[in-house]
């Protein structure tokens, strides 16, 4: 009692201070303060999401190790592009190393920064499917791609930069907006569907599933793969230690610690996996005794050390002669690529942890979020990332009460320590994080009840975005079959109805979600259209300008529904004869 009395006595000073003004804690006093969010929870929850993507670190660095980096393949050794070259082998473990600092380095600023400037609980890391179009398509194992990973991460720092762009001309935010109901809904559907899918393969989850020869994806779980397929053979299924630690005390004892509202429950998870996985004299240890399982509990004993980026630091290369088609290749499909998974993600995130505005279909902070984003690519290139991106895993915090920035701030300095405790953190195993990505994506599954199933030009478009994410293991692929799918249906919908007048239309027509591309507040971010006018405080949101000219008695236009809002609640109505445009 006197611990749970110190808590809440704590939850509200922190409250009522700077910090939780900043960060609009409940019971600072600030009219859009964020209920159901206490300093404590926000704690929890910022573990709790760094404990679900602390798996980035390792896999991260070893998926872009895969490239070589900057190590230089001997010209008599390019024939099978160094795969036996030792002294090449040498560099390549130089470089994974530099990627663990680069990834947990980069994850901390942004992460931090996020939750800063946007008060936000969304993570951001090197983004999984991206880190994997880098290595394998655009640069390729050991350089055997279209570009060299100079040329490459030089496409990743000019992505950025020209995402800030559009960021601050405002199509990101309209996008997110403009996209049609049933698509935004379905969006945090299939994310949830590729979430748990993440967290029952092998590569960040239990293994409880893997590609088929026969089917496109079957059981797996097994203890050893076949030589020759690299699959588990049918007698060996559902026999993997591993994966079964990982389903009974990873999710099971998770999800009932849930059901009892015990906090920290994904965490408790997590930390017990890991724990159980670490000795090396057990069948389902992270450290076998082979030559891999060797070099990661030799770099895990190190606990506290810090590896300094030698290799991959500003490592651009803007020398594109001859080579300009194939940068422009690489550039074009990052930034495509980045904007719908980006953009999707962040939305579905905000829906998540109900800081969407259903008025306006935007969220509080879209803008410094996106620019946050967007600024974070261009740096993580400096070190040596692959694009950098909103995470998913920030569910695991947002599912943990996690509501505001101060979320993400925990995760980024989490992040941070785990630069120095790299060992530590690199040595989670993914099926100690797997079925917590399992429960969460379960509980991103809830707004698939709110999409108008009755209506097909929105449920067909809703449930090819919401299959097609996790069957293609790209979330923006999902977004590209939805919003295809819904302009082709829709859009023959409507010219078939205006050359017949009117006269053929769905009998149900009339069920269907309303959709405009005029979304309210118009194409250009709010700050843009303040500035236009001449507003010295023009990075100031639309209820702060209503409180204050309210508060001092000026009549008011709104130029908003949110200031309309505020101005409601507070018992003003507007004039009839609008004053100085906003």
């Amino acid at each position: 009692m006197a611990i749970s009395n110190w808590i809440h006595k704590t939850n509200l000073r922190v409250a009522r201070s700077p910090v939780g003004t900043w960060f609009r804690l409940e019971g600072c006093g600030h009219p859009k303060e964020r209920k159901g969010s206490y300093f404590f929870t926000e704690i929890r929850a910022g573990l709790a999401t760094f404990f679900a993507m602390a798996y980035i670190i390792s896999v991260n660095s070893n998926i872009t190790s895969i490239t070589g980096g900057t190590c230089v393949c001997p010209e008599e050794d390019m024939g099978d592009f160094c795969a036996t070259n030792a002294d090449y082998a040498m560099c390549t473990q130089e470089i994974n190393r530099d990627i663990v600092t680069a990834t947990a380095a980069i994850a901390a600023l942004s992460t931090f920064c996020m939750g800063l400037f946007s008060n936000l609980p969304i993570a951001l890391a090197p983004g999984m499917g991206l880190n994997a179009y880098f290595a394998y398509t655009v640069v390729g194992p050991r350089g055997s791609g279209m570009v060299s990973y100079s040329t490459a991460l030089t496409a990743v720092f000019v992505e950025g930069w020209v995402f800030l762009g559009l960021t601050l001309c405002g199509m990101r935010q309209w996008l997110a907006r403009a996209l049609p109901k049933s698509i935004k809904l379905a969006t945090g559907v299939g994310i949830g569907l590729y979430l748990a899918l993440i967290g029952l393969t092998y590569s960040a989850g239990i293994g409880l599933v893997q590609g088929g020869v026969d089917t496109p994806i079957e059981l797996a779980g097994c203890v050893s793969f076949n030589a020759e397929t690299g699959l588990c053979d049918s007698s060996d299924k559902m026999r993997s230690p591993t994966m079964w630690v990982g389903i009974f005390c990873g999710g099971i004892l998770t999800a009932l610690l849930m059901m009892y509202r015990i906090k920290g429950a994904v965490i408790l998870g997590i930390l017990l996996v890991s724990i159980i996985s670490w000795p090396r004299t057990t069948v389902l240890t992270y450290f076998p005794y082979t030559e891999l399982g060797s070099s990661k509990f030799d770099f895990f004993k190190q606990v506290v050390t810090f590896h300094p980026i030698k290799h991959t630091l500003l490592a651009l290369d803007f020398d594109l002669a001859g080579k300009g088609s194939q940068f422009g290749l690489a550039f074009i499909t990052f930034l495509y690529v980045d904007i719908l998974d980006t953009t999707g993600t962040m939305y579905s995130m905000a829906r998540f942890a109900g800081a969407i505005d259903e008025e306006t279909q935007d969220f509080e902070g879209s803008a410094m979020a996106y620019m946050v984003d967007a600024i974070s690519i261009s740096i993580g290139s400096l070190f040596g990332s692959p694009p950098v991106t909103a995470f998913v895993e920030s569910g695991a915090g947002i599912s943990e009460g996690g509501k505001t920035g101060l979320t993400s701030c925990v995760t980024g300095i989490a992040f941070f320590i785990a630069v120095f405790f790299a060992p530590i953190f690199a040595s989670i195993p993914p099926w100690a994080t797997g079925c917590t990505l399992v429960i969460v994506g379960a509980m991103m599954a809830k707004a698939a009840a709110d999409i108008n199933w009755r209506y097909y030009g929105d449920a067909i478009p809703a449930f090819l975005t919401i299959a097609i994410m996790p069957f293609t293991y790209s979330i923006a692929y999902g977004l590209i079959a939805g919003i295809t799918s819904y302009i082709t249906l829709n859009g023959f919908i409507w010219c078939l109805e205006k050359i017949t007048g009117g006269r053929i239309v769905p009998p149900n027509k009339d069920e269907s979600d309303p959709w405009s591309w005029k979304v309210q507040g118009g194409f250009l971010p709010p700050w843009v259209s303040r500035a236009a006018h001449g507003k010295k405080d023009f990075w100031k949101a639309d209820e702060e300008y209503a409180e204050e000219r309210i508060a001092t008695g000026e009549a008011v236009s709104f130029s908003s529904g949110s200031e309309e809002r505020v101005a409601l609640e507070k018992g003003h109505e507007p004039t009839t004869t609008p004053l100085k445009s906003e």
